[in-house]
């Protein structure tokens, strides 16, 4: 009996390591130890990101092995000038950025701002003047 309490599978641990994406796009493959491929991307809800090659990732190992692997993330850029706690900036290649203010504010930069749907303006209705060209 005391053999079987000395014989028992070691419980499942998790460990991350950092890697290099070599595959870029939904099926990340990365390097770590050694390179592993299709692996799945997770991050905060509602936030799709699809790494580039070559970016520095977290790679996240769990299971009983270390055998379930997938992608949660990469070293953030460096935060904007007096960025605050609590406060959020989604930034994407090109300089694009959306930055939540902690006082309400939100910042949209980008080379072309694209809207879809209705645009409100302090709750009406957005309607563009008709210029009336003199001549």
């Amino acid at each position: 009996m005391w053999l079987s309490r000395q014989m028992k599978l070691a419980p499942p641990s998790v460990e991350a390591e950092l890697g290099v994406t070599t595959i870029a796009g939904g099926s990340v493959g990365a390097v770590t130890r050694g390179e592993i491929r299709a692996l799945p991307i997770y991050g905060p809800g509602g936030y799709v990101w699809l790494p580039e090659s070559g970016a520095g990732v977290l790679v996240v190992k769990g299971g009983p092995g270390g055998q379930e692997q997938c992608v949660a993330g990469m070293k953030q850029a460096e935060p904007p000038a007096g960025m605050q706690p609590g406060e959020v900036c989604i930034q994407g290649p090109g300089g694009s950025a959306v930055y939540l203010k902690k006082d309400g504010s939100v910042e949209l930069k980008g080379k072309k701002l694209s809207l879809t749907g209705s645009l409100f303006i302090n709750g009406k209705p957005y309607a563009p003047s008709e210029g009336k060209e003199d001549g």
